[in-house]
This record gives structure tokens, sequence and C-alpha cells, in this order.
């Protein structure tokens, strides 16, 4: 489990292809930056862009992990060397800063509008609408790893749109400050909204 709180942003240095066929894997070498990686070991968890991975290996700052194709396919931002958000499992000593997460990756989002407004920024996302039914008003989400709260939602023609306020803070130590209209982010639903759909529609 994860809080959805960004504990530093680290860079992907590498990506490895696992082998040739179109089902092959990768496995990627990362830079944790600030994280401190002295309590992990090999097999711990740490969600990268949102997606929860297992540590294969660990040389001081640097570890990797082996991301399937099926994942692959179903993330942003882990295909190719570059910045990632970084977060380590939480323990039950952890403070619940954000919401309840994960890392599992529900499905993928693109960026529709991201514009300065005022000291911050307005984020503005469309998901498949098969995940319309998940976003509130005032409800949380996450974005590429980032716990968010939702101040808009509208259902469209080819999905939901909903936007997201990001405070000058969020935007300094994550990586969202790189988005652009036509990204695509990796989005994981409120867990309390999942558990109360399926409840809801439970034949009676």
């Amino acid at each position: 489990m994860f809080t959805g709180i960004v504990a530093a942003t680290g860079k992907i240095l590498s990506v490895q292809a696992q082998g040739t066929g179109a089902d092959a894997g990768v496995r990627l070498t990362i830079d944790a930056g600030s994280l401190d990686m002295g309590d992990v070991a090999q097999g711990d968890s740490i969600a990268v862009n949102g997606a929860c991975m297992t540590v294969v290996e660990k040389t001081g700052n640097v570890f990797n992990i082996d991301v399937s194709r099926e994942s692959l396919n179903r993330t942003a931002g882990l295909e190719k060397v570059g910045e990632v958000n970084l977060e380590k499992a939480m323990t039950l000593a952890d403070r619940l800063g954000g919401h309840m997460v994960s890392g599992h990756v529900d499905g993928l989002g693109v960026v529709k509008k991201f514009a300065p407004v005022g000291e911050s920024y307005e984020l503005v996302l469309e998901a498949p609408r098969e995940l319309g039914k998940y976003f509130a008003y005032k409800g949380s989400v996450t974005v590429n790893g980032v716990s968010l709260t939702v101040n808009r939602v509208e259902d469209t023609a080819s999905g939901c749109e909903f936007s997201i306020n990001l405070i000058p803070h969020t935007i300094a130590v994550t990586t969202l400050k790189h988005l652009a209209p036509g990204a695509k982010v990796n989005l994981e639903v409120d867990l309390i909204a999942r558990y109360v759909e399926r409840m809801m529609n439970m034949p009676k």
C-alpha cells in the first residue's frame, strides 16, 4: 500500500529488453535521487509513477525493476529514460497524508489542459469512459503516483473529463511539471469507490 505522497523524483537511467519477442518485458535501472534506500531490500515494493514494482537488485541508491509487457501496455512513463515519481511502500507507523493507494494502475488518462491559474496550475484530464463512475467532486485520484483532489467532473462523448488544481509545492516536487496537452498519465481510482461500486452492484 502507498499514500500517493511522492517521496522523491528519480530517473530511469536505462531500459533493457528482456527478450526479442513481442511479449518481452524490460528491466529498468533507476536512480532513486534523494529517496532514502537504506531500508529497502530485494523484493520490496516501490511505486514508480504510480505503478507498484518489485526491487530485484539494488546497489546504493540505484535499483532495478522488471516490468512485464502487460504492465508496459497499461502504463505510461515506464518505457523510456526519464524522470519518475517514487514512493516506498508504507508501514503501519506512517502517516496517511494522501489517501489509500494500491499501486495498481486502472487506466491511462490524457492531458487536455495544463496551464497556470494564479499561483497554481489547472490540470484537466480525460479518463476512459469505464472509469468515469469512480470520479467525484472533492474525491481522490492518483495521477502518476500523486494523490490529488478532483475539483470538477464532466462526462463527455469520448470519456470522463475532470479537473485538478496543483499547488506550487506539488509542481516543484513531482514530475507533473513536465506534463503537456496530449501526454498520457497513469490513473488509479479511489480504492473505497471501487468497493462501494462492487457492493452496490451485488445481486440481491
